[in-house]
């Protein structure tokens, strides 16, 4: 008896990742860097053509497909959660990138660049009200998308440091949660994509030693000042009791990634050493990242 045919699907070794978020976000930077990065890569494409793409570019051979939707195919966006289960259902890693930056960032770059937002037709009393009144309803019509996603806020990003921290993130094993560790100045902001926020201002800060001020947490001498701070490692000690006590729920609750920010005031001294510290505490239980959004800025 001749076996009924049966229809190939794409086998684990095809990846798929979807580049959303904000319009004015980096959108076009974050899939210059993936096609860098040997992705097949495709703009704007409508949802509802994702699935025929994916399984004529995999009957091609193409093993690597980035794809970018945003608001303007909004109202194919509501079957796109489902069909990108679907296709994980078939075996393929599906990723999503959710870039973000706060109103007033945004708001900076169309002005800037003098570019219309896809939905600043919505009627206000001013050109900056309309393009603020627009971001607004693009949050919302891509809220339950930037849920389902990893998010990077872009707002003190330059473009160098995109590309280098989306390589990264496709460049992290896919089989279990990736923490991410991210250093910031609270000066500057929160950063938007945080998970978690730990506020280490309360600790010694190496910066009012003139011999310490123009290092950074990663140097020797700033490692040895705050490691010899007794508060500096009860504090330490209390950060990864807490992660090690609820990375397991997080790992069951199906989180592709967990970014744990620390923040100090200029971004520099307390906050890196942390980072530096509890990676290199959690590499040997988890794929690990490593950012410090001041200081890579300054590259």
């Amino acid at each position: 008896m001749t076996p009924a045919p049966t229809t190939a699907v794409p086998t684990l070794r095809h990846e798929v990742v979807l580049v959303t978020g904000i319009s004015g976000s980096g959108k076009s930077v974050a899939l210059h860097a993936l096609e860098d990065a040997g992705f097949f890569c495709v703009d704007n494409l409508p949802p509802e053509l994702l699935r025929e793409l994916v399984h004529v570019e995999t009957r091609q051979g193409v093993q690597r497909l980035a794809v970018a939707v945003d608001v303007r195919s909004a109202g194919s966006l509501p079957a796109l959660l489902p069909l990108l289960d679907e296709l994980s259902g078939e075996g393929v890693q599906v990723r999503s990138i959710f870039l973000n930056a706060t109103t007033t960032a945004l708001v900076k770059r169309f002005s800037e660049t003098r570019r219309p937002h896809p939905l600043s037709n919505v009627g206000a009393s001013s050109d900056r009200q309309r393009l603020i009144d627009a971001i607004e309803q693009e949050r919302s019509l891509l809220a339950a998308l930037r849920e389902r996603s990893t998010v990077l806020d872009t707002s003190d990003l330059r473009p160098a440091q995109l590309r280098q921290w989306v390589r990264e993130l496709v460049g992290a094993e896919r089989s279990q949660l990736t923490l991410v560790f991210q250093s910031f100045a609270f000066k500057h902001g929160v950063p938007l994509d945080a998970d978690m926020v730990y506020d280490v201002r309360v600790l010694p800060n190496p910066f009012y030693l003139r011999e310490l001020r123009p290092l950074t947490g990663r140097d020797a001498p700033v490692a040895d000042y705050l490691r010899a701070q007794p508060e500096v490692g009860e504090m330490l000690d209390q950060i990864e009791a807490f992660l090690r006590r609820w990375l397991p729920a997080f790992e069951h609750d199906q989180r592709s990634y967990l970014t744990v920010a620390i923040g100090c005031t200029g971004g520099q001294h307390r906050s890196v050493y942390f980072v530096e510290t509890l990676a290199e505490r959690f590499a040997s239980q988890l794929p690990t990242l490593k950012r410090h959004r001041e200081l890579d800025a300054r590259v």
